[in-house]
């Protein structure tokens, strides 16, 4: 579960597990505004279409190239 969604205004939802149920955490600001069980739910809060998927890049170690020397 390494996704993570992001929107306008600060919001963040994040999969998540409450009482051993899994749940889409709805956060503003870094503030946990609510679990929900459901994408129809998480759209209460937020425009769904504003959302981008965050996608972490893999990190290189060798033969790193920088910009400046």
């Amino acid at each position: 579960m390494d996704s993570r969604w992001v929107g306008p205004d600060g919001y963040e939802i994040v999969p998540a597990y409450r009482r051993d149920r899994q749940v889409l955490r709805v956060r503003r600001n870094g503030q946990v505004i609510a679990d929900c069980l459901s994408v129809e739910e998480v759209a209460r809060y937020v425009d769904l279409a504003d959302l981008c998927e965050v996608i972490p890049l893999p990190v290189r170690t060798r033969d790193a190239r920088t910009a400046v020397k």
